[in-house]
């Protein structure tokens, strides 16, 4: 995406549509009632297309008493690119429809031609750029397509959390359905449209490489439809959820995953933690987190699944890119086991009201870094000699640290337009990364 696509799909994100219907209450601060924003997608990739479609989110404050916190909260999203990729997304939250029990259910279908995969455990798998730059002498270029394939996900997932009956702490329990279907990059339908010094060369991308390799095996290299069953425990003290002045928020939940040809089972540890440095306006927020194969053996398009109690975001990947690492591109650091870190300052710079809603303006920058902790264990005896060393490393693998700010907008504290720019610290991580999106990461 050039510079003139990302200002435009930033103007465009950030003149937002919100309408209301609520009842007027003596305390105008308080919400009640339905809430709506509504909000364009828009933005153009000369691989991809021009991605067009709307966002929504609809809060119910009911009689305001739990204002900022809401009743219900409905999410919709429908956007594609023109060449075939989007997001078809239904989202529900509410504490309320079950008494006693917080009920998040997704249902989704996430078609994406150009998944970035640039094999396993981070460093140890070179990333070179110039494959992938056309402007490079044919000796050298290979694809802009190179380090992608082809994932197409359907999802049902329902996530439970109640009490324990000791103070903050809650029990999880969730179930998710999931059809993965993995492929090769449709290069011929990419190439339509375009004139012939534009198309993509049709030829091997990493992952049909790594199939040819034997590296990727038989038994998942086109996906698989998974059952999944996630239990854990929550610590929760935050004073506000949306984004928190103080408190913790701890979770760890166990993920047992199975198919016809898998068992097994990730372990996810999350520690948030937020400090309140001038009352309303600042704090210091951070998360920790590590997520591994504790038995059994995944096939390597799950090893980027990420897990926790509760995720708002359709995105499912990591480490890299906005909702895990951001500026380092999306799946550059894809292991059996990974740690990860997020350190930022939020800065609510102006608070104001208008077309009768409450509204903030935020800043925050931020430090993120992630690693391998467990290697995935590779079987390189198909790699030809004479290129292996193009390919792989066995001592490279360090931290990967990046940095960056963003820019929130936030409407009655819980419908947030956020956009962010992160720079990676080692250009082996790629390059500038923009995000554009919904909520605080964490």
């Amino acid at each position: 995406m050039n510079l003139k696509n990302i200002f435009l799909l930033i103007v465009l994100t950030v003149i937002a549509a919100n309408i209301t219907a609520q009842d007027e209450t003596a305390d105008k601060d308080i919400k009640t009632g339905w809430n709506f924003g509504l909000l364009p997608v828009v933005s153009y990739n000369s691989d991809l297309g021009f991605q067009y479609g709307v966002l929504t989110n609809v809060y119910n404050y009911g009689d305001g008493k739990v204002f900022p916190k809401y009743y219900h909260s409905i999410y919709a999203e429908v956007s594609r690119y023109t060449k075939g990729s989007g997001i078809y997304r239904l989202f529900y939250d509410s504490e309320y429809l079950i008494p006693g029990i917080r009920l998040t259910a997704d249902l989704s279908y996430l078609p994406d031609q150009a998944l970035d995969f640039f094999g396993f455990n981070g460093y140890n798998a070179i990333y070179n750029e110039t494959w992938r730059d056309d402007t490079q002498p044919d000796s050298i270029y290979k694809s802009r397509m190179y380090y992608k394939h082809q994932r197409n996900i359907l999802r049902f997932k329902a996530d439970f959390q109640g009490g324990t009956g000791l103070k903050n702490l809650n029990w999880a329990v969730g179930y998710e359905f999931m059809n993965v279907d993995i492929g090769s990059v449709p290069i011929d339908k990419l190439n339509e449209g375009k004139d012939e010094s534009d198309m993509l060369p049709n030829v091997n991308g990493l992952y049909d490489d790594y199939i040819d390799w034997g590296i990727i095996d038989a038994n998942e290299a086109d996906g698989g439809m998974h059952n999944s069953l996630k239990l854990g425990l929550v610590y929760d003290t935050r004073d506000n959820e949306p984004c928190p002045m103080s408190g913790i928020w701890t979770e760890l939940v166990l993920f047992n995953s199975f198919s016809e040809s898998f068992n097994f089972g990730k372990l996810a540890f999350t520690h948030r933690q937020y400090f309140t440095l001038i009352p309303k306006n600042v704090s210091l927020a951070y998360r920790l987190g590590y997520q591994g194969i504790v038995y059994g053996e995944a096939p390597f398009y799950m090893l980027p699944y990420m897990v926790y109690s509760y995720m708002p975001s359709s995105t499912i990947d990591g480490l890299g890119g906005s909702k895990s690492v951001r500026g380092m591109i999306r799946n550059r650091l894809v292991a059996k086991g990974v740690a990860y870190g997020n350190f930022e300052i939020r800065w609510k710079l102006v608070r104001f009201n208008f077309i009768n809603q409450k509204w903030y303006l935020a800043i925050n920058p931020f430090f993120d870094v992630g690693r391998t902790v467990q290697k995935s264990e590779l079987d390189l005896s198909g790699v030809p000699d004479s290129i292996k060393q193009d390919y792989f490393r066995t001592s490279d693998e360090t931290f990967h640290f990046t940095y960056g700010a963003g820019l929130h907008i936030a409407m009655n504290e819980n419908f947030v337009i956020a956009a962010e720019l992160g720079f990676p610290a080692d250009k082996r991580d790629g390059g500038m990364g923009i995000y554009i999106g919904m909520n605080w990461l964490f």
